[in-house]
């Protein structure tokens, strides 16, 4: 058993570099010849924590031709004030206030679509509050969505983490994307089976975002930024998924609790509500980066190298994909831990689908 754990590691790496090599980067410079309005959408709800440092964020991009709308959807908190103060004078930011969440819509994505019908944009950014952009961003994006003819561009940000769950469990979206995801048919095929995207940062062609239905589409969806994709390529558009890590960060949840429920909300939708896939992906983990972590105690007590061995790998795995990312090296060395964690809301978040228990989000609930 030790052998093959060992071998199928060993594949599991050479799989993982290999499949990283589809997934392109911005581009260092971006050389445009024309700058169409690009319209950046942004949702948010009660985000005083992050209001003030993105406004200033996005003062700073060096994009010339662009409007900012942003949608104050029903806070409770400070974030409506703390917006208005922010914006200033700045006549390329609009603020709106969104109106109350009708039956059978998820929050975020009908504070989009209200954001989506103001838009005058040529392309559409819908960014999360705590995203935070280079200054060149948003010409890099565009370059490289029209080099690769592609009608929408995506990525998993390189991703802030400050409590101990989030090191474990936010990186680890780069991890399943690049060992899970068969990312040149993601990226060069319009099957929706393949799809991966990240709705932190998504970059719309207009035209085509609106022939695929806009977020109305999807207004019951946990996971509307897949749903969407999805959608973008059974009408036959090409959607990007990049590596935006050196130019895109995040810090999506700021305690181990928000980390938890955000997890619990999205992960067992994420793998389609699928209990053969919740057992796969249990046994799976638990055999090859969990395991190793036991055979490498054994290994270590009874001076047996080998047994060490597993270990090695999965680490070097997990650093390769915290290199790639631009995540901190260090944080593979928990990759056992990531994988327990990661088992533990897969299925916290399948026993409360299981009891019809509701999903708390932002003081909403979501069946």
């Amino acid at each position: 058993m030790l052998a093959a754990i060992i071998i199928c590691l060993l594949v599991f790496f050479l799989w993982t570099i290999i499949n990283s090599m589809f997934l392109p980067s911005l581009p260092k410079e971006a050389k445009l010849n024309a700058y169409p309005l690009i319209s950046v959408l942004v949702p948010m709800r009660n985000e005083m924590r992050n209001a003030q440092a993105f406004i200033h964020n996005i003062q700073q991009l060096t994009y010339p031709n662009m409007e900012v709308i942003v949608l104050d959807d029903q806070s409770t908190d400070l974030t409506k004030s703390i917006l208005h103060k922010a914006i200033g004078l700045d006549r390329r930011f609009r603020m709106i206030s969104g109106k109350p969440l009708p039956v059978g819509w998820v929050g975020k994505v009908h504070a989009c679509d209200q954001l989506q019908k103001l838009a005058n944009g040529d392309y559409l950014l819908f960014i999360d509050a705590d995203v935070r952009l280079q200054p060149q961003t948003i010409e890099k994006s565009l370059m490289l969505l029209q080099t690769k003819r592609a009608k929408l561009l995506s990525g998993f940000p390189s991703f802030e983490v400050p409590t101990l769950l989030s090191k474990l469990l936010v990186p680890m979206q780069h991890f399943v994307v690049m060992l899970h995801l068969p990312i040149a048919l993601a990226n060069w095929t319009i099957t929706p089976a393949t799809t991966a995207v990240n709705g932190a940062f998504m970059f719309f062609e207009h035209a085509a975002y609106r022939k695929m239905g806009t977020h109305r589409a999807v207004h019951s969806s946990l996971v509307e930024d897949v749903h969407i994709a999805r959608k973008m390529k059974e009408q036959g558009y090409r959607v990007l998924l990049a590596n935006i890590t050196k130019n895109v960060s995040c810090r999506m949840y700021a305690t181990n609790g928000e980390t938890w429920e955000g997890f619990l909300k999205n992960i067992f939708v994420g793998v389609g509500r699928s209990i053969p896939i919740v057992i796969f992906l249990t046994i799976f983990y638990s055999v090859f980066y969990i395991l190793p972590m036991f055979l490498l105690v054994y290994g270590v007590v009874t001076f047996q190298p080998l047994y060490v061995l597993p270990y090695v790998i999965l680490t070097l795995q997990k650093a390769f994909v915290d290199w790639k990312s631009n995540q901190q090296l260090y944080i593979s060395c928990l990759m056992p831990l990531s994988a327990t964690a990661l088992v533990a809301v897969l299925w916290g978040s399948t026993w409360k689908a299981w009891r019809k228990q509701p999903y708390n989000w932002k003081g909403r609930n979501y069946l």
